[in-house]
Order: structure tokens, then C-alpha cells, then sequence
């Protein structure tokens, strides 16, 4: 059996568990770490259990948590190279203990545990970003935020997955004519920048075609998005594609300041 909850998702943090009850692990830990452990607790969970925490850049929405836990309970912390060396060189984390670090290449397909932890390059403004997929007993599920365009690298390593969490981060719209400064509009419609909703919408749909039954829409914007908004554009164009959300799919938008569905396989 794979548990599967997102335990935080928006601009002001992200947080996700993955456990099959011998390896527990986070994506992410960008709350404090005091958070995270409420969160694990009420899903029946604590930092005690955890096996690793695998990072996927070096922005603090993504690892402001990681530090403390990682010394509280001395769990291993997986990051590439150059996401190290952004943390380190910008000092993000505090004084890491060397026995708590381990490098992955962006790429590669590595073990924490009895899991099986694959992560694909994505294209935002951070050092060298990744998204993750995880297998486990025959299951798999994937998360993939964080990203300005979707590439045919994603599109391949989200085939298959039985779940997948999914960036639906702004209305197009709503941006453009939103309060934020002209350069960081740029900066997120750019191909460095984040999914809108009807990327995300193209995404899910491809990856429903393959066989994907459950999806989550994460890291929604708090200025330029709305949960309902999210849900309906991606909603309307599983349907255009013949897909019921009420019997063939189940979609869900993940909550951003408090643990969401808790999802078994």
C-alpha cells in the first residue's frame, strides 16, 4: 500500500508525504518544521517515521522546514549538486551535519528505502530543479510543480503514474490584469516560470489518455488563482475529452495551509 497526502501547497510553502509504512518520506518541506509535525501528526504520522526528505529546488516555499527536521530527527536530505550548492551558498538551511546529506544527479533513479525515487529536470529559475516520481510495490505516483512549460521528459516520466500531483499555479488572465509588477508577471509566464491552468488542464488530460485515474492541482497562486477556477478549467477539458470526474477520474485541489485528502493505493 503507498499513503499519499499533500500536506501543504501554494506559494507560501509545499510539503508532501509519501509512505508505505516501512519508508516515509517528504517532497519538499517549505513550512516551519513545527507545522509539518502538527500536519504528519493529524494524518496519523511523525517526523520520528520519516526516511527522507527529498528536495526539488533551493526556493524557501520548498525547504523552509527542511533544516530543522532534518536535524530534529536526523533524516537524510536528498538534493542535486547545484541545489546543494545554492542552499549552501545563500546559507538557506543552517548548519546541515554531513552525515544528514546525500547528492543525487538530476536524472537518476535512486533508493530511499524500499523506494524507488526517479526525478526529471524541470525548467524554472532556480539552480537545477526536478520534479519526482515515486514507485513502491507496484505503485506509482508523481509530482511536478514548479515548472514554466511542460516537457516530453515530464510528459514520459508521468505516464503510468497512478496519481499525480500537478501545478496549476495562475489564471492567465487574472495575472495579467493583477497587482503584481510587470517583471514578475514576465517572470512566471516565461518558460522558467509556473503552469497556468489550462497548461495543467493539457497536461492531465494527456496523462488520463494513459492511463492516470487521480489527480491533484497544487501550488495555486493566492493572488492569481482560485481553487474553484483551477478545478472547472481542468474539469471542462477532461470532459471535452470524455472523461466524467464524478465516476472515470478523481480530482481534487489540494489545500494550501492544511493537510488535504489522505490517498491510498
Amino acid at each position: 500500500m503507498l499513503k499519499f497526502c499533500s500536506l501543504f501547497s501554494g506559494s507560501s510553502g509545499n510539503c508532501i508525504f509519501v509512505g508505505n509504512g516501512e519508508t516515509n518520506i517528504l517532497i519538499d518541506a517549505g513550512v516551519s518544521g513545527k507545522k509539518i509535525e502538527k500536519a504528519l501528526n493529524e494524518i496519523g504520522e511523525s517526523g520520528t517515521s520519516l526516511t527522507g526528505i527529498l528536495v526539488t529546488h533551493e526556493h524557501q516555499d520548498h525547504i523552509n522546514g527542511v533544516g530543522i527536521l532534518s536535524r530534529r530527527f536526523k533524516i537524510p536530505v536528498y538534493a542535486n549538486e547545484k541545489t546543494w550548492e545554492a542552499i549552501d551558498r545563500e546559507k538557506l538551511l543552517g548548519k546541515m551535519p554531513a552525515e544528514n546529506r546525500r547528492v543525487v544527479s538530476a536524472g537518476d533513479t535512486v533508493n530511499v528505502g524500499s523506494m524507488r525515487i526517479k526525478s526529471c529536470r524541470i525548467s524554472h529559475d532556480a539552480a537545477d530543479p526536478v520534479c519526482y516520481t515515486i514507485s513502491s510495490e507496484g505503485h506509482k505516483v508523481g509530482i511536478a510543480t514548479d515548472m514554466g512549460f511542460v516537457s516530453d521528459e515530464i510528459k514520459t516520466i508521468l505516464r503510468g503514474c497512478e496519481l499525480a500531483l500537478v501545478e496549476a499555479n495562475h489564471d492567465v488572465e487574472m495575472l495579467k490584469a493583477g497587482k503584481y509588477p510587470y517583471q514578475l508577471k514576465r517572470r512566471i509566464l516565461s518558460d522558467s516560470g509556473h503552469l497556468s491552468n489550462e497548461s495543467a488542464a493539457e497536461l492531465v488530460a494527456m496523462l488520463a489518455k494513459h492511463g492516470t485515474k487521480r489527480f491533484i492541482l497544487g501550488h495555486l497562486s493566492e493572488e492569481n488563482n482560485y481553487p474553484k477556477l483551477a478545478y472547472e478549467a481542468v474539469n471542462s477539458v477532461l470532459k471535452i475529452k470524455g472523461f466524467d470526474t464524478e465516476k472515470d477520474i478523481f480530482l481534487r485541489v489540494a489545500e494550501r495551509d492544511c493537510p488535504g485528502d489522505v490517498i491510498l493505493l
